[in-house]
């Protein structure tokens, strides 16, 4: 198996390692391969990212992934790397998966397909000393994809149902009469429906994304990525409750507070308030974590 010089291309082999360039004609080359393998599928997804209000982060994974390569490009190409043929396997893998997903009109497959040849990609070329290097940013990429179908359904449902818990709990504590069916609150000034849209999950991806990049920026322990990333699911959950619980209060008020500009300038607010407890739990994990050992 031959050494792959990852910059031999543009930088030649007598440069030291720590001045190696960017090998941008692999990188291009590859990349549009990739590109026009995959185009239908990519012209689809972005498509959803524009549409798909579940998925408006979407536009910015690929972006703070290739800045995070960028950043680390220094320590990447001070490495000598090796090819790696294994990696033609998820490379294979990843065109059998948009064969079938194509003929049976499975998005999530052609999607999983690019994430793999990518990955397959990588493999290939630098080796597993590589995809160690990339794998944060390879990590990323998974929040571009919109959950399959079966998967959304069967976590957005039992979210309605919690935060119209909370809500009816809540409601009722502020003496205002309310009657819970299913995700359906039943006010003085009308019902209420905890939608899809209300289920929280929209909050839940884009939170746990930012909490990834959030850890990778502000703190140079790994495994605090990982740790926020976890403490998203109850922030989330909480944030959202506080939203249905509170559009059901504006609503009494004035019903036209619970809907339109009104009701997505709340989410606006509520989103930003989860954020600040996501940076304040970032802090409180430090503090614990300094305190012990110091002692």
């Amino acid at each position: 198996m031959a050494d792959l010089e990852i910059a031999a291309s543009e930088a030649g082999s007598t440069q030291p390692e720590s001045e190696r360039a960017m090998p941008w004609i692999t990188i291009g080359w590859f990349a549009a391969l990739l590109v026009i393998c995959y185009l239908p599928v990519l012209k689809r997804l972005a498509n959803d990212w524009y549409i798909d209000e579940d998925m408006g982060h979407g536009f910015f994974v690929p972006a703070v992934s290739a800045y995070i390569v960028w950043l680390r490009r220094k320590e990447i190409l001070a490495r000598t790397y090796q090819t790696n043929w294994v990696g033609l396997i998820p490379v294979l893998l990843g065109g059998m998966l948009l064969m079938l997903g194509t003929f049976g009109v499975e998005l999530f497959v052609t999607r999983a397909g690019f994430l793999l040849s990518l990955a397959g990609t990588v493999l290939t070329l630098g080796g597993w000393p590589l995809i160690k290097e990339l794998f944060f940013p390879l990590i990323l990429l998974v929040f571009m994809i919109p959950l399959p179908s079966v998967i959304y359904y069967q976590i957005t449902f039992p979210l309605q149902l919690l935060a119209s818990q909370v809500a009816e709990t809540c409601i009722g504590l502020a003496g205002i009469p309310v009657l819970r069916e299913g995700n359906v609150l039943k006010l003085p000034s009308g019902d209420l429906s905890v939608v899809e849209a209300c289920s929280g999950i929209r909050s839940l991806m884009s939170l746990s994304f930012l909490s990834l990049v959030y850890g990778f920026f502000f703190d140079p322990k790994p495994w605090m990525r990982w740790v926020l990333l976890g403490c998203t699911i109850p922030i989330a959950i909480f944030a959202n409750a506080v939203r249905v619980t509170l559009t059901g209060l504006f609503s009494e008020v004035n019903p036209e507070l619970a809907k339109g500009v009104f009701h997505s300038l709340e989410g606006w607010v509520i989103f930003m308030i989860a954020l600040v407890m996501l940076v304040g739990t970032h802090q409180l994990i430090n503090f614990l974590y300094r305190r012990r050992h110091a002692g």
